[in-house]
């Protein structure tokens, strides 16, 4: 991967951290720039017109000077450091299968425990608007279904798609492992943290912060 990589991110960030550690397990040479989301960094004309015009972070910068590539969206960007790893496999339904738990971290689980993570120790509950106190109940029980689900799926298996960890392991560790940040008892869940611990234990593994 010769072109010179660059995360544009928040350090906070699950869907940023997924990112950096994919990078990590592979080996592959990955530079930050910070951005404070709370201070609308990424809602900058700059910002808008030179990185994301979607104003969202993370965003993987491919190269640089007149050669430079952006790529936003958390997965797009791990499926692009890890293409050609063992962490896609190779088999087509094993592929699909990793995919579909990819989709799932975005489609049910993400929008759940990392929204609630992210009101509740960043934003603070006292800054919460109505509307997003009125969705806690929802966010809750969602969020746990995602997890419980997880949990289950992985009583008979050490990773989500068979033996080897994969992308989709990843991309669903990032804002699994740091549910109870928003109200979430992993305690019962023994298969999850069973699993977060072997995800910990993967060779070149790199803490969130």
């Amino acid at each position: 991967m010769p072109d010179k990589l660059t995360l544009h991110e928040y350090s906070k960030s699950g869907n940023c951290y997924k990112i950096r550690l994919t990078a990590a397990i592979l080996g592959v040479p990955l530079e930050t720039r910070q951005y404070d989301i709370l201070k609308g960094e990424t809602r900058t004309p700059e910002f808008l017109k030179n990185v994301n015009s979607n104003g969202r972070i993370p965003v993987l910068q491919i190269g640089e000077g007149e050669d430079v590539r952006f790529l936003p969206e958390s997965n797009a960007a791990c499926w692009y450091l890890a293409s050609g790893s063992d962490l896609i496999p190779q088999d087509r339904f094993a592929q699909a299968d990793m995919l579909r738990w990819m989709f799932f971290e975005q489609y049910n689980h993400e929008p759940n425990v990392a929204t609630l993570r992210f009101w509740l120790c960043f934003v603070g509950d006292d800054n919460l608007s109505y509307e997003q106190r009125a969705q806690i109940p929802t966010k809750r029980a969602n969020g746990l279904a995602a997890l419980e689900l997880m949990d289950g799926e992985l009583a008979d298996r050490p990773f989500l798609c068979g033996e080897n960890a994969t992308l989709a392991d990843i991309t669903l560790f990032a804002y699994s492992h740091v549910a109870h940040e928003a109200g979430f008892e992993l305690n019962a869940l023994t298969n999850l943290s069973a699993w977060i611990a072997r995800m910990k234990a993967m060779p070149g593994f790199t803490p969130m912060d």
